[in-house]
């Protein structure tokens, strides 16, 4: 399938990263006392986990089910079959920490770099067990989506979810307000749960734009469907928020761009900000790491809200 450049699509493109995680969870916090519940229990069941006195079983790497889901107003949105397999080998590597770059990952947090024991596939068998690729393919009258989730409903321009219990839900198209993705947290409705990336920062060939063209924007959101917060805590540099992760240093909000090491805040020199972090906003050539206690949110995520991935 040939990508056909729209120009005027071309221009704009973020120089910053946009995720709009947080104030979605923010909206279903207020609108709904159940994802509000469920939150407040998951929480605790993870704090649970992580304080274990008991030695958790080491677990084998999990496969995780991916059906992306195009959703396309223009053929230049309407990615290629190449490109979303690209961004599949990205989070492969990335959550196997076998991604080349993590050589970047200065010395001082060298030790704390782990691997998720995570892979990805797109799914060969849909829920009715037919035959798949992993990929649909939805022509829209739409020509952007908003932070409402309307690209994850047939109703409103975009396409349904398939069952959130056995597949990521992953939906690419034209993102409007300069964003990059979005994902819910564990805990929310199934009809909404997975992630939302922007066609332009989905994999690393095509449509893929700098500095958004290594397929981070996916590590990144897919973080936060397996639970992991901002390591910048999302207090607006006040330096009393956070991630919930004991080994990210207290950092006052996000890095964007390419910082260069070390980048001092809320008094945690001499090492500073973990900016590298996938969980940063900083551009796709710079973040490279999950750490050991970010792994073990994630483990935590499949013992519990995720955890019928365990036995997929």
């Amino acid at each position: 399938m040939t990508n056909h450049t729209n120009s005027s699509e071309r221009t704009n493109s973020p120089t910053t990263r946009k995720c709009a995680t947080i104030e979605m969870h923010h909206k279903l916090l207020k609108e709904s006392e159940q994802y509000k519940n469920s939150r407040i229990q998951i929480e605790s069941m993870t704090n649970e986990y992580l304080t274990s006195a008991r030695l958790q079983a080491e677990r084998g790497v999990v496969k995780i089910p991916v059906v992306v889901h195009v959703v396309w107003n223009t053929e230049e949105q309407n990615i290629s079959d190449e490109q979303i397999h690209s961004q599949i080998d990205v989070l492969n590597l990335d959550f196997r920490a076998t991604n080349p770059d993590i050589a970047n990952v200065p010395s001082a947090f060298k030790d704390l770099v782990s691997d998720a024991k995570i892979e990805f596939f797109l799914t060969s068998k849909d829920s009715n067990g037919n035959v798949t690729t992993g990929i649909t393919r939805t022509h829209t009258t739409q020509q952007s989506f908003a932070v409402n989730d309307s690209v994850k409903s047939k109703n409103t321009g975009g396409t349904n979810p398939w069952p959130a219990d056995k597949y990521l839900n992953i939906w690419v198209c034209q993102l409007e307000d300069g964003l990059l993705g979005y994902a819910q947290f564990p805990g929310g409705p199934p009809k909404t749960d997975g992630v939302v990336i922007g066609y332009k920062y989905f994999g690393t060939t095509g449509t893929a734009t700098e500095p958004f063209h290594l397929g981070r924007t996916a590590t990144h959101e897919i973080g936060h469907w397996f639970n992991l917060f901002h390591i910048g805590g999302d207090d607006r540099g006040a330096c009393n928020g956070s991630d919930r992760v004991a080994d990210t240093p207290n950092q006052a909000d996000q890095n964007t761009g390419k910082p260069i090491f070390p980048q001092i805040s809320c008094d945690n020199g001499p090492n500073g900000d973990m900016f590298m972090n996938y969980m940063d906003y900083v551009d796709d050539d710079t973040m490279v790491m999950f750490t050991k206690d970010q792994v073990a949110r994630i483990d935590a995520c499949l013992e519990g809200p995720r955890s019928s991935f365990l036995n997929n």
